[in-house]
């Protein structure tokens, strides 16, 4: 083994789970969030620094709002920091959420850079959301992101990407050779639903309003707040009126407990690809479980 994967659905208690397996195990941790890369989304991404004390950390806070960070900046960035750590001889530990950062690593995406194409994107504008769809689908049926099928913006990148990487002659961004353990954190339907509407409740209580409110004064516009979805997206449509509070509440409660639908979609389409993942239960002891069947590493 030389990295340790720990994922599942929002709200499962993976961080938890990671900060003991560092300090347990001497090692690292490398986030594998698509949101918590920005500065500023700290409530609404559920960054909760104050859980990893003096744990390392590394893919937090490293890009200011509106800066695109792509797939491939992921993978970049994960391939520096695993062997940084690596040279320290601790142990990488990767913890998220987000099925597209986690997959491409572990099935060594072939990744090359892609600038905006202007062309393309003048040919695609005019194009209904489901022909933007049926493109997608059509040229990355296994390896595109749900949320990028969603979104007007996501959707028309992403084929941009696509196409960008079938037409480039660099060579594609090389990733390590990994020796993964990987875990998954899980829980009954019913409890999960529950820690979700608890923990936007506790969120909202923390001020997660204010900070959106924050973002859009220092600079942040509705449209970007609106790309990185979710908590982003329906405080945002509350600061402007479209939403009363209640609303929020539960139009924000029913599409964070999709998510996490979506997101063990993910992790099973993964396993479905030869991904294999030791599933442990949230309402057991898994930080035992998991220790225990890390026993034989040895750094």
């Amino acid at each position: 083994m030389n990295l340790l994967v720990l994922l599942g659905p929002t709200a499962s208690g993976k961080t938890h789970l990671a900060v003991q397996a560092a300090r347990q195990l001497d090692g690292e941790i490398i986030s594998a969030d698509s949101r918590q890369v920005y500065r500023g989304l700290d409530i609404g991404s559920g960054k909760d620094l104050e859980e990893y004390g003096s744990t390392p950390y590394h893919l937090i806070d490293i890009a200011d709002p509106g800066y695109e960070f792509s797939l491939f900046d992921f993978a970049q960035t994960f391939s520096n920091t695993f062997s940084e750590i690596k040279s320290r001889n601790r142990l990488p530990i990767l913890c998220g959420g987000t099925g597209l950062y986690l997959n491409a690593v572990l099935q060594r995406y072939a990744l090359v850079k892609v600038g905006e194409n202007k062309v393309l994107r003048q040919e695609l504008e005019p194009l209904p959301l489901a022909s933007l769809q049926e493109r997608l689908q059509a040229l990355r049926p296994e390896q595109h992101n749900t949320t990028d099928l969603e979104d007007r913006s996501r959707l028309i990148r992403a084929i941009e990407i696509a196409v960008g990487e079938e037409l480039s002659t660099a060579r594609p961004l090389e990733l390590p050779y990994l020796k993964p353990r990987i875990f998954g954190l899980r829980w009954p339907r019913e409890l999960l639903r529950k820690r979700i509407t608890q923990r936007l409740r506790q969120r909202l209580e923390q001020g997660m309003i204010e900070e959106v409110e924050g973002l859009h004064k220092a600079g942040v516009p509705w449209e970007t707040l609106d790309f990185y979805g979710l908590e982003y997206r329906f405080v945002g449509q509350y600061l402007q009126g479209q939403l009363n509070r209640n609303d929020l509440f539960q139009k924000l409660n029913s599409s964070i407990h999709q998510f996490a639908k979506r997101q063990e979609t993910w992790f099973r389409r993964m396993e479905r690809q030869g991904v294999v993942i030791h599933w442990l239960e949230g309402e057991a002891d898994p930080v035992a479980e998991m220790l225990a069947a890390c026993q034989d590493y040895a750094r």
